[in-house]
């Protein structure tokens, strides 16, 4: 009758067996860590989307003064609708290279920029607004923004907050005024250091008529939320790293009996 009794590691290779089950042990806490961090990070973004969506709902509201935007949650305060007072500084109008999808609301899709021209707020202030897309065979014509109304105008759109960069983001061009991303931060250093503060967050504006330029009405609930896959990814590596350790200490104590 053959003997399946387990037997202990032999006493040289013992201490090895334990560092190496603790380093497994630990692995395994680590990934299930990061598990955690995504299903919170999952349900944290969850509750940005809905807030998105209602803040989409509510009636257009003031836009915030200077005062207030130090302390302003610009992640919770976006997609919400505002109104405004103030003048365009056409002169001043940055171009935001974009790739429009054919799924755009408007007529125009494709290559093209959106034009983000800084509007000095009643009361003191500057902020960006997001004027619409146009396309790229026509952008020179908006590199001043000659079509934004002149004089006093009351606005109402929607805040974004600003858009991140990361290290593969080209830099700014700018003589051309011309950029990659809707960063406040850096557009915010091609306008006239004399204007003040600007604003945390864009306004992004409604649609005109069909086939005018610029297009707006482009806004869309803009969260990426990869979390869940993440979540399962972490979970998969915790339990590959269980089955591992378990798959290895059953060889050990086979060897040792053996």
């Amino acid at each position: 009758m053959t003997d399946t009794t387990l037997t202990a590691p032999h006493p040289a290779r013992r201490w090895q067996f334990w560092v190496f089950v603790i380093v497994m042990l630990a692995l395994t806490a680590f990934f299930l860590g990061l598990a955690k961090w995504q299903y919170d990070r999952l349900h944290w973004k969850e509750g940005l989307i809905a807030q998105a969506a209602a803040n989409m709902k509510l009636p257009p509201s003031p836009f915030p003064s200077p005062a207030e935007w130090p302390k302003l949650d610009t992640v919770a305060f976006q997609y919400r609708p505002v109104t405004v007072a103030g003048h365009y500084l056409n002169d001043q109008a940055i171009r935001v290279f974009v790739g429009l999808s054919d799924a755009a609301r408007g007529q125009y899709s494709g290559p093209g920029y959106w034009i983000m021209t800084p509007f000095v707020i009643d009361g003191g202030g500057v902020v960006f607004i997001d004027r619409g897309f146009v396309p790229q065979n026509v952008a020179d014509q908006y590199a001043n923004d000659k079509s934004a109304p002149a004089g006093p105008v009351a606005l109402a759109g929607v805040a974004i907050d600003t858009e991140d960069t990361d290290f593969f983001t080209p830099a700014p061009d700018k003589t051309k005024r011309i950029d990659w991303v809707r960063n406040i931060d850096r557009m915010s250093t091609m306008l006239d250091p004399a204007l003040g503060p600007v604003a945390p967050v864009y306004i992004d504006l409604p649609a005109g008529p069909r086939g005018a330029l610029p297009q707006g009405g482009e806004t869309t609930v803009d969260f990426p939320n990869n979390h869940l896959g993440y979540l399962y990814t972490w979970l998969g590596f915790a339990l590959t790293t269980v089955l591992m350790l378990a798959e290895w200490v059953r060889r050990q104590w086979t060897r040792g009996r053996d």
